[in-house]
């Protein structure tokens, strides 16, 4: 076998580079797009609007944000409306009162309906929305005006719908389908969100049945650049989902297309999450789906959308989309290994694979997935040491996030390699490549019965297999032949290699390393023609090493990269103190000012503390002055005895405006009925000591908040309300100084809030 060229490995490098450059626009549409076109450069005209400030559930911002689009509606010749409601959300234990915008293009025909949707609200205090879903919003604007210009009457209603209060617990979805009246004549939704300000916007199918008809259609619509797998769908079916999609679908039986983008995960929620760093080409992928889909299913017959077969799917670049039935699971996976052991038998006939040879070639592969398994799992651990700031970046993703998953990689195939150049030298490559081989075969076989979307891993395998054929009936080939039978696999599996991590946070770095052992393997055919294989792992060590350097040199908080941090004034009505808190595990110069430079731990002063998303609770806190701030104030209303069950309603009333309230029961109870402003709970009325949270509100103007219970006699529980303002930087009480240009907010929490806790005891007659 001859050595690999220079030019075989740059090409290498090509595919490689080519895996992720494929999978989204790389320019964007200009103002100058023809009228009946996408244009990533229009849609910024609204988006700038939109995101002009943090524009939560609740807010002024969110009002005007919501009369801005209502009037954009309205001149693109739509007659929106709004819908406004009461919704509680037992899951979350949350209550909110939305207020979507919903708009209805006529279509000829009376079949189903076409629901295009995304969401208003902003994430919480930091947040400007612009990814998040900004992004959503201008993208269905903008394609609604380039549908209006071609002139196109669709055959289906399009229904266009923006929901409020996705961001506390996808409430205005419920609304929606539960209530408005348009929403039992949707058979299909398309839905375009966001996880991050950048990268490629994956497709997503959330469907109670079988997907065939769903994949059929999107591959008709043929979208430029698709991003999807049937893996994705499979693992998110699996996993406790929260989008508005998975509502329609679990409420409604609304089946739909989910789109989003996840890459430049650290600005999630957060300040980054603005008009300026929300990647203008994740836009223009939003708008490369949804002008086709758009197109396509403005004239589907949506009614046959439901179906009981499922695909297996995966793109591909070039050819756009493999997709066939899980039908065709077993049989190829049986074919596979009928395959293998054919190939086994006719290598040892021919004597080109020798028993011993075979394996002494497990040694180096099992060595590669024990090393770098230890180095992923172990590895991001001690980082953390290192760098202990990096735990105050709560999902888990740094700004310098990319660099590590370069330095990872990169030490994992400089492992590979070394391994590899200590125990190739005397045996063949046929030898050493049954053993990934092997590997593989396992992996497909539980894939298959376990995990059916992920079951295309076995198309890469099967060019292994002729690679692996080649090997035994020849005995020179060429790399370039190896290096396209390698293509499959380096197309579908480099990018998965860097959505881990992305998607779930560093600490799940491991996946990426013994990933790119496997991936090593099943390019094993290619690789072993390389000659110089020490001098392959001192390269990809010294880049390991370069990376790191980068990563140290980019792992302060700077004013591209801003620290989050966290305050909260907390007043304690009962025992007239109040605190300061925060959610920090390092504190900086802006926090202590409050804190102190050596703080007490936060539970020596209050044990009560709000969870967020990542369960951090208060970790500092320090005495504050008390002031006499108005709060809410509670007053029994009825408290009457009907048999032996006693049913009382408390109201509480606004002072000043407030954002959230969260209301606690401070014993174990169990209800015989409760409901809030006039809705039931149906589902939990049962509290525990470890779960007494009753109820987050969200407050929409000046809303007051009824809490009405049944119990049985001389049952009389206490109640603790936290009020929330998200006012602490502007308020006239505390005087909170600015942050630094290098500081944000930190968001999953209750942040830059003023808290009121206050106990309620109801009071009656009837009690005495």
């Amino acid at each position: 076998m001859k050595n690999a060229s220079t030019l075989s490995f740059f090409l290498l490098l090509a595919l490689v580079y080519y895996s992720f450059y494929s999978l989204m626009p790389r320019s964007i549409s200009a103002l100058e797009t023809p009228k009946t076109e996408f244009s990533t450069e229009r849609a910024l005209i609204p988006l700038k609007e939109i995101t002009k400030a943090p524009h939560y559930v609740g807010t002024e911002e969110n009002k005007r944000v919501r009369e801005f689009l209502i009037q954009s509606l309205k001149d693109l010749g739509l007659n929106p409306e709004t819908q406004q409601g009461y919704i509680l959300n037992e899951k979350y234990g949350r209550m909110d009162q939305p207020v979507n915008i919903v708009a209805k293009l006529k279509g000829t025909e009376s079949g189903k309906a076409l629901l295009v949707f995304s969401h208003y609200d902003s994430a919480g205090i930091p947040s400007f929305g612009a990814s998040d879903a900004g992004s959503g919003v201008v993208a269905i604007l903008e394609s609604l005006r380039a549908f209006n210009a071609s002139g196109k009457q669709p055959k289906n209603d399009i229904i266009i719908l923006f929901t409020d209060a996705e961001e506390v617990g996808l409430v205005g979805a419920k609304l929606f389908v539960r209530e408005h009246r348009w929403a039992k004549d949707v058979g299909l939704s398309l839905n375009f969100e966001s996880r991050g300000s950048g990268g490629p916007s994956s497709m997503i199918v959330e469907t109670n049945q079988g997907n065939k008809n769903l994949i059929k259609g999107f591959m008709e619509a043929n979208p430029e650049y698709p991003v999807t797998s049937s893996l994705l769908y499979s693992v998110y079916k699996m996993l406790p989902n929260d989008t508005d999609s998975t509502i329609l679908r679990e409420e409604g039986d609304i089946d739909g297309l989910f789109f989003a983008f996840i890459d430049d995960h650290f600005d999630y929620h957060t300040a980054g999450d603005n008009f300026e760093r929300m990647d203008r080409n994740s836009l223009e992928h939003q708008g490369s789906y949804l002008m086709p889909l758009l197109t396509y299913f403005a004239d589907a017959d949506l009614g046959l959308v439901k179906s009981s077969e499922d695909y297996v799917y995966t793109n591909f670049p070039v050819i756009n989309m493999i997709a066939y039935p899980f039908g065709w699971v077993m049989p190829m996976q049986i074919f596979a290994i009928l395959f293998f052991i054919a190939l086994l038998v006719l290598g040892f006939k021919t004597k080109k694979l020798n028993l011993k040879s075979v394996l002494k070639g497990f040694v180096p592969f099992l060595l590669s997935l024990v090393a770098t398994f230890i180095v992923g799992f172990f590895g991001w651990s001690i980082l953390l040491k290192i760098y202990p700031h990096y735990t105050e970046i709560l999902h888990g993703f740094t700004y310098n996030g990319h660099a590590y998953i370069g330095f990872f990689v990169s030490l994992s195939l400089a492992l590979c390699w070394f391994l590899y150049s200590k125990f190739q030298k005397e045996e063949t490559t046929a030898n050493i490549f049954v053993a990934p081989l092997f590997l593989w075969l396992i992996i497909n076989i539980l894939l298959a019965v376990y995990l059916k979307g992920a079951a295309y891993f076995i198309l890469p395998f099967y060019c292994a297999l002729v690679s692996f054929w080649i090997l035994i009936k020849k005995e020179t080939s060429s790399a370039l032949v190896h290096l396209l039978l390698a293509t499959p696999a380096i197309f579908i599996f480099s990018p998965l290699i860097q959505t881990f991590p992305v998607g779930l946070g560093l600490e799940t770095i491991v996946l990426s390393t013994v990933f790119t052992v496997l991936v090593f393997g099943l390019l094993l055919s290619f690789l072993s023609t390389f000659a110089h294989k020490k001098r392959a792992s001192i390269v990809f060590m010294f880049t390991a090493l370069c990376l790191f350097i980068f990563a140290h040199a980019t792992s302060d908080f700077t004013e591209d990269r801003k620290k989050p941090n966290s305050l909260l004034y907390v007043q304690d009505l009962d025992a007239k103190k109040a605190y300061w808190f925060t959610y920090d595990s390092i504190l900086d110069d802006w926090t202590k000012t409050y804190i102190g430079s050596d703080p007490k731990e936060a539970f020596t002063l209050f044990n009560s503390a709000a969870r967020s998303k990542y369960n951090s609770g208060y970790t500092f806190a320090a005495e504050a002055p008390h002031y006499d701030i108005p709060h809410y104030q509670a007053t029994t209303t009825q408290d009457t005895l009907i048999g032996d069950q006693r049913k009382v309603s408390l109201k509480f009333l606004a002072e000043k405006k407030a954002a959230v309230l969260l209301l606690y029961v401070d014993q174990e109870i169990t209800f015989s009925s409760l409901s809030y402003n006039g809705v039931d709970v149906v589902e939990n009325l049962s509290f525990t000591e470890k779960n007494n949270r009753l109820l987050t509100f969200s407050v929409q103007e000046l809303d007051s908040l009824e809490v009405s219970y049944t119990l049985p006699q001389g049952i009389n529980p206490t109640f603790t309300l936290h009020e929330y303002s998200f006012d602490l930087m502007d308020n006239p009480w505390l005087e909170v100084s600015p942050r630094t240009n290098s500081m944000m907010p930190k968001p999953f929490v209750f942040n830059d809030a003023l808290v009121i806790k206050q106990k309620i005891t109801p009071t009656s007659s009837v009690l005495e």
